[in-house]
């Protein structure tokens, strides 16, 4: 089904909230957003970038902005859609047809596209890469051979981390030695130690 359809289907099935819903719609295409539709629902974008989404379900229908945690919500209306969880988006929920103020969603609506035309968007903290601590016996194999060595450091952090790993979980000695003859060939090669999973 295409896109058109699904939000066709999305706003003319029989539903207790269809008229609800419809009045959304029309004052988020009256914003000047495009429509289209994503995760089940029709969702509303300027520039490629999505503001809102429209929702309907069997106790409430609404609004979510993807964004929503800038808006200034003067009328403290907007939930956290999932707390502890969810860090950007916030939903505006309805129950009855008078709920909706229609100014005022129109209001909420312009600050979240005004929001996104200026780039405001919650930052993920990605976590600092460990850094990895060679075991002696392959500190050593890269120290002792040029090619290896260039070859080692050519791999991916976790590649690298996966040897590193492999070489100093052997508790025996003679064990270290065999995983580290193993290991070379895949080194020079280019691979990793787990690339035969990965298909």
């Amino acid at each position: 089904m295409e896109k058109q359809e699904k939000i066709d289907t999305f706003y003319n099935e029989a539903h207790q909230f269809k008229n609800g819903v419809a009045i959304l719609r029309t004052l988020a295409l009256d914003c000047g957003m495009t429509e289209t539709y994503k995760w089940s629902f029709p969702t509303y974008m300027i520039n490629t970038k999505n503001v809102i989404a429209i929702n309907k379900f069997k106790n409430h229908f609404g609004i979510w902005f993807f964004n929503g945690v800038f808006l200034s919500d003067p009328e403290k209306i907007l939930e956290n859609a999932q707390e502890g969880k969810t860090v950007a988006m916030r939903h505006w929920k309805f129950s009855t047809l008078e709920a909706i103020d229609k100014k005022l969603v129109t209001v909420y609506i312009k600050e979240a596209i005004e929001n996104q035309r200026n780039g405001l968007q919650v930052k993920t903290d990605k976590k600092p890469k460990t850094k990895i601590v060679l075991p002696a016996h392959l500190s050593i194999a890269l120290e002792d051979n040029e090619d290896i060595n260039v070859a080692f450091h050519k791999l991916t952090y976790s590649k690298q981390k996966d040897y590193a790993e492999y070489i100093s979980t052997a508790k025996q000695e003679k064990t270290k030695l065999s995983r580290l003859e193993k290991i070379i060939p895949l080194i020079l090669a280019g691979k990793g130690l787990l690339d035969i999973y990965r298909r």
